[in-house]
């Protein structure tokens, strides 16, 4: 099951970010670097739109491996996480055997066998014969119950389907379990993992994630709206603009034809960065101050 390292150096893995346009600091490139090494997952936290998600697809296009995605939600359970039977087809199945002279060990052997095995994303990863990143997202949205699927496929790489036995990876899929922090993860699932925290970004990495993202940005405008965008965190919000709505707030300047931002085009144009009419409001009056 010893799956060869994937990345040189931290400064590697960096540079490899950097190719699909995830500028990644030392700290995100280091705990990405020693997940490989160690096997171990990843535990991403941090406020949502800070490029959690998009560091698993950035990997795995990096890396050419597969990306998995198993998106989490309140009541997911063991059937769409792992695996499930397909009970029409072994319905019919034993419709079809009772017409022969088959006993029924020799039913139950047909019909628990991989002809009728549904996998989903965590069994799905551990048996993948290519190099696969696992993207369980937004983790903290299960219970604390179901929390415990992921515990076995995290400690060791398995999952024990009671039919057909133990079934091992045959590669250590590199894994990152995302959060937004709405509910706090248990220690058992903290104690398995390296932890990385993704906060809103600097000036200068803003600005750069910005003219990287947007195709026929100005570094004018893209330093601009980087300095509106900070200001406006800085306000008490319901909801901060994440990296992504300042990405569709250039985007649409952008489109617009805009290449100095006046108080007016911020504030007509605010509804594309903030999502809550009381937020907008807020963020208006700053721009006009």
């Amino acid at each position: 099951m010893a799956t060869a390292p994937r990345f040189e150096s931290v400064p590697a893995v960096r540079e490899g970010l950097r190719s699909v346009d995830y500028l990644a600091d030392e700290g995100i490139a280091g705990v990405v670097y020693l997940a490989d090494r160690l096997q171990k997952p990843v535990l991403v936290e941090g406020p949502a739109g800070t490029g959690k998600t998009e560091l698993a697809k950035s990997v795995s296009r990096m890396t050419g491996g597969r990306l998995i995605r198993l998106q989490c939600y309140e009541g997911l359970d063991e059937s769409k996480a792992l695996y499930e039977w397909n009970y029409k087809k072994q319905l019919l199945r034993i419709q079809a055997e009772r017409q022969t002279d088959a006993t029924w060990s020799e039913i139950e052997e047909d019909i628990f066998s991989e002809e009728f095995l549904l996998t989903r994303p965590l069994l799905e990863a551990i048996r993948a014969d290519e190099p696969v990143v696992l993207l369980v997202d937004e983790v903290d949205r299960v219970e604390v119950e179901t929390e415990a699927l992921l515990l076995e496929v995290l400690s060791d790489y398995q999952v024990s389907v009671p039919e057909l036995g133990t079934v091992a990876a045959s590669q250590i899929p590199l894994v990152f379990l995302t959060s937004n922090n709405t509910r706090e993860l248990s220690e058992a699932l903290k104690r398995r993992c390296l932890y990385l925290h993704i906060d809103y970004p600097d000036l200068e990495r803003e600005k750069e994630i910005v003219t990287t993202r947007v195709p026929g940005i100005s570094e004018h405008l893209a330093d601009q709206i980087s300095r509106i965008v900070r200001s406006i965190r800085q306000l008490e919000l319901k909801k901060p603009p994440s990296v992504s709505e300042t990405l569709d707030w250039a985007r649409t300047l952008v489109l617009l034809g805009i290449e100095t931002v006046d108080v007016d085009q911020a504030k007509d144009t605010l509804h594309i960065l903030l999502k809550y009419q009381s937020d907008i409001a807020k963020a208006a009056k700053e721009l006009t101050v």
